[in-house]
């Protein structure tokens, strides 16, 4: 079972954690990380982030960001310091 972190700030609109259970990414429909305090969803395979916007996900490929390497690899580091699990 996936764990959502409560929200440590009040502006910040958590994801749903069922909604969380399932998400996937539309372009490659494999698993992403969440940054709740980003406000973003994130897939490391193709180094695509995806906004959070009010706690909604705008899964777009054509609104999604391709990050470069350094966030890429700060990104990947961060689940990992965090220990985030991937969606589903």
């Amino acid at each position: 079972m996936l764990v959502v972190p409560e929200s440590s700030s009040p502006h910040i609109s958590p994801i749903n954690a069922r909604l969380l259970e399932i998400l996937a990414c539309p372009k490659d429909k494999g698993s992403l990380i969440y940054f709740e305090d980003e406000e973003a969803l994130y897939n490391p395979r193709l180094q695509m982030r995806y906004e959070v916007r009010q706690g909604i996900p705008v899964m777009l490929i054509d609104e999604a960001t391709v990050v470069n390497q350094i966030e890429h690899e700060r990104l990947v580091a961060k689940a990992s310091r965090l220990n985030l699990k991937p969606t589903f």
